[in-house]
């Protein structure tokens, strides 16, 4: 039996919208119409790919695991029609970028945007393991991580190096200190980002490789969080320079005593890399990172 192409595109579409009017509306077709090529979808392999609850839509197991594969299917498709309808202009398109921080990804969107009005960006921010994540679910098109990868699936540039600083409340005992060797962590209560997150990972990886052993870890889930609970005293956080935003009751620490360095890369599917969207962004961010 061979699948029905429109019975797919129905089905992503409802998955993508979460509700057959949405998706009715997003493809210009009457919910009837819609509604019907999805049933025939359903009875024609006696599944269930949708629970219907009122307005909405919840995807069964069996629903969840072809919406991976429709999504596959349809960003091949519109990578294809981008390819053949000449976008590589670059007058139109909408780009995903996923990101481990904002710091050098909004300067190149900027930039991107000053040179083609007519694109539009969506930006999602994650720690450096759901970056990566992002890009292999066809969920984002580039992504900006300072994970390196030798995955052959993934194309990427190693765009600069930044090194890990450690930062704590004014009144903390170290502020008299403008750095800091690792042995100093000994005994300290330590705020890192949750697991997954490049600085918490090489951080950790310092510190057992010099035998030392921290008090407490307080762990939470964004940087923003890891700032205030520095700032009201749980202890010594860890951060990556480029990111450190200079406040009156944070001081700074230079870290000494191992290789603190990590490199960022711009990354993506490597079967994409030549898609114009996605080829435009390998070439600004490097120009933004040097000034150019």
């Amino acid at each position: 039996m061979i699948v029905s192409y429109s019975g797919l595109a129905a089905f992503h579409a409802v998955a993508e919208a979460e509700s057959f009017t949405g998706a009715a509306k997003a493809r210009n077709l009457s919910q009837p119409t819609l509604s019907a090529q999805v049933k025939a979808l359903e009875d024609a392999y006696g599944v269930r790919l949708f629970d219907r609850m009122g307005r909405h839509v919840r995807l069964t197991p069996l629903g969840q695991s072809l919406f991976v594969i429709t999504a596959r299917l349809f960003t091949a498709q519109d990578e294809a029609q981008a390819l053949l309808a000449g976008t590589r202009t670059l007058q139109r398109g909408h780009l995903r970028i996923a990101a481990d921080s904002a710091t050098h990804v909004m300067p190149a969107l900027a930039r991107m945007r000053a040179n083609y009005p007519g694109l539009t960006f969506s930006l999602t921010i994650g720690n450096s393991s759901e970056v990566v994540d992002q890009i292999m679910d066809f969920a984002a098109d580039v992504a900006i991580t300072a994970r390196p990868n030798s995955d052959p699936r993934i194309y990427s540039i190693k765009l600069r190096s930044d090194h890990l600083v450690a930062f704590i409340a004014a009144d903390h005992e170290l502020a008299r200190h403008d750095s800091i060797p690792i042995e100093a962590f000994a005994g300290q209560d330590i705020v890192l980002r949750e697991r997954g997150s490049i600085t918490r990972e090489v951080f950790e990886n310092r510190l057992s490789m010099a035998g030392v052993k921290p008090m407490n870890l307080l762990e939470v889930q964004s940087r923003e969080a890891v700032r205030e609970a520095v700032a009201a005293g749980f202890g010594i956080g860890v951060v990556f320079e480029a990111e450190f935003r200079p406040e009156p009751n944070l001081k700074r620490l230079i870290l000494t005593g191992a290789d603190f360095s990590v490199g960022e890369y711009v990354a993506c599917r490597a079967e994409r890399r030549r898609l114009p969207l996605v080829r435009s962004f390998f070439e600004t961010v490097p120009q933004i990172i040097d000034g150019v």
